[in-house]
């Protein structure tokens, strides 16, 4: 899983990406999760690249049941095409149709592993393009093909949806806090999160639900980060019996240039 790239020049140039990619592809993952946030933020000192400069770069990843990505506040907020159309038009989604990757925006696809079979569920973002509007993000829509009890993974670029206590995913992945891209005194001063550092990064468990939430690998207002590096995160779910699935073990792989 990798997560808020935010490509741009000098900080995440396009040469650093592809090493990352290259890392990313050196796991031999069975499944690649690209959770929102290619775009750069617009208050980053920085030369910032367009969707079509920045999506292609992911087209060599590579798994063998797929590579699912979602999309993240910046990749509205930031994207002139979608403030220019009041959301009707986004150069992001039409730069992953346009590499024929898949993009989940409030829908899911049914996988199997080893003979057993599971949904991948992602939601557009939680946040809405301006203060006011409704947010992208349909839970129910993006469940309504999922079978009840079925073993699903959701993709969530925010993670405070995990608050809500939906009982549907057996994991949701998120990225979106940068784990607050630096600690101070312990604190996560800077997480974007109206739940503070409940949610900030790693391993959270609540009621017997997990949730991921990396430390993703760009930056976002300023180009730093202080004891919160960036990060690929693997992570293994094995199957526990024969009809449960539970997280067994989360390891996290350094972000080289």
């Amino acid at each position: 899983m990798i997560a808020d790239p935010h490509v741009c020049r000098p900080w995440v140039a396009p040469g650093r990406m592809r090493a990352i990619i290259a890392q990313v592809n050196a796991l031999d993952a069975d499944m690649i999760v690209v959770a929102g946030d290619v775009l750069p933020d617009r208050n980053l000192a920085c030369q910032h690249l367009k969707a079509h400069e920045i999506v292609p770069l992911l087209r060599p990843l590579r798994a063998p049941l797929g590579v699912f990505s979602v999309l993240g506040n910046h990749d509205w907020r930031d994207c002139r095409q979608a403030m220019e159309t009041g959301g009707a038009e986004n150069s992001v989604v039409e730069a992953f149709s346009g590499e024929g990757m898949a993009l989940l925006r409030n829908e899911s696809r049914q996988l199997s592993h080893l003979g057993y079979p599971f949904w991948v569920v992602g939601f557009d973002s939680q946040i809405p393009l301006r203060w006011g509007q409704k947010p992208f993000v349909r839970p129910d829509e993006a469940f309504a093909q999922v079978p009840e009890g079925a073993p699903a993974i959701l993709l969530a670029h925010e993670p405070d949806y995990f608050a809500k206590g939906d009982t549907r995913p057996i994991l949701q992945i998120s990225g979106h806090t940068h784990g607050g891209q630096f600690v101070l005194l312990g604190r996560r001063p800077m997480t974007p999160s109206r739940y503070g550092d409940r949610y900030s990064i790693g391993h959270i468990v609540e009621g017997g639900r997990h949730l991921i939430v990396s430390a993703g690998i760009g930056y976002s207002g300023m180009p730093f980060r202080f004891g919160v590096p960036p990060e690929i995160v693997v992570i293994e779910v094995v199957r526990h019996d024969a009809t449960t699935t539970h997280l067994a073990e989360i390891e996290e792989a350094s972000c080289n240039d």
